[in-house]
């Protein structure tokens, strides 16, 4: 395979390269908004043929260059906080970047597989049921998840469901995110919170039916993710936008146990108050619904949370990468 792989010193992009790596796959390009491979920390280690910035490769697509340099796009690059409210600056990285690498692959006959997101199920009040002909009704809560949504409409919209994989995301935890800053998951930031004051920190409750820290999510471990992700690759005959979870719900005390139990601490959790811009636009429950992904053929086996975040702890422990 000769691969192409955006946003690949980021979170996933970078565990998905030790990936492809681990499969015997290297005639890989790397693409990320860093100017140099050397200045991104994820990268280290991992084989890949070339590195090139975002505007380079838009460069390349534009001039209908590589075409003998890529047959698969795994296109995971992307604008992923989901507090950004610049709605043109969204919809330059998550919508039209995504549809320019979108129409040269299916141009050229390239494999397209790309990053969606469960933001755009909104507040989960049609469920969170990846069946295509639901999308187009789907009420996301932030301007991220709008501009996820853009495109997978865009793809419903042009039949290229038939030719592409997309991937919706839910939770997903695990080494490489440490540049996220606040964008990184809770148990990223609460491990080094508890190193730090021996406490972990989580948001109050608005909603009578969610007592503190019982807000519920779908939490999936990014070593699962790149299973899922490892199969499409492995079958390029099924396409589709498929969840990506675990099709359980676990609470925010729980995950916070598991990173306490991780530690060998007894938990010791402050609930705080949520800032006002946000209380409107949170998410008080994600489940994936893996009927599809299921009936695709895909049977990967996720982790349990505890076994998952004492994993991980380890990467933390030792400030390592994947």
């Amino acid at each position: 395979m000769k691969v192409l792989v955006t946003g690949g010193a980021g979170f996933i992009g970078s565990c998905l390269i030790w990936k492809l790596n681990e499969g015997g796959i290297k005639d890989i390009i790397v693409t990320d908004i860093a100017k140099s491979a050397e200045s991104c920390v994820n990268l280290a280690g991992k084989a890949f043929r070339d590195y090139m910035d975002r505007d380079e490769l838009l460069g390349y697509i534009k001039q209908d260059k590589l075409k003998d340099d890529v047959d698969t796009i795994i296109h995971l690059g992307a604008c992923t906080d989901t507090t950004e409210t610049d709605v043109a600056y969204l919809q330059k990285n998550n919508y039209f970047y995504s549809r320019e690498l979108a129409q040269w692959s299916s141009r050229n006959g390239k494999r397209f597989l790309y990053a969606s997101s469960a933001a755009t199920y909104g507040a989960g009040e049609l469920g969170y049921n990846d069946d295509d002909e639901l999308t187009p009704k789907l009420k996301p809560l932030n301007e991220y998840g709008v501009s996820k949504q853009l495109f997978d409409l865009w793809v419903l919209e042009n039949g290229l469901q038939k030719e592409f994989v997309g991937f919706k995301f839910f939770n997903v935890y695990g080494p490489n995110e440490y540049h996220k800053g606040e964008m990184r998951s809770m148990v990223n930031k609460g491990y080094h919170q508890i190193k730090e004051t021996g406490k972990l920190r989580l948001f109050k409750s608005y909603k009578p039916e969610y007592k503190d820290g019982e807000q519920k999510r779908d939490f999936i471990y990014v070593k699962d993710a790149l299973n899922v992700i490892w199969f499409f690759i492995e079958h390029p005959e099924v396409s589709g936008i498929f969840n990506v979870g675990t099709g359980q719900v676990r609470t925010w005390n729980e995950l916070a146990g598991a990173l306490f139990s991780a530690l060998d601490m007894e938990a010791n959790i402050e609930y705080f108050d949520m800032p006002l811009d946000m209380r409107e636009k949170y998410q008080y429950y994600t489940a994936a619904d893996l009927t599809k992904l299921k009936g695709s053929g895909c049977d990967c086996k996720f982790s349990g949370l505890n076994a998952a975040v004492k994993d991980y702890v380890g990467y933390l422990e030792k400030g390592a990468c994947l």
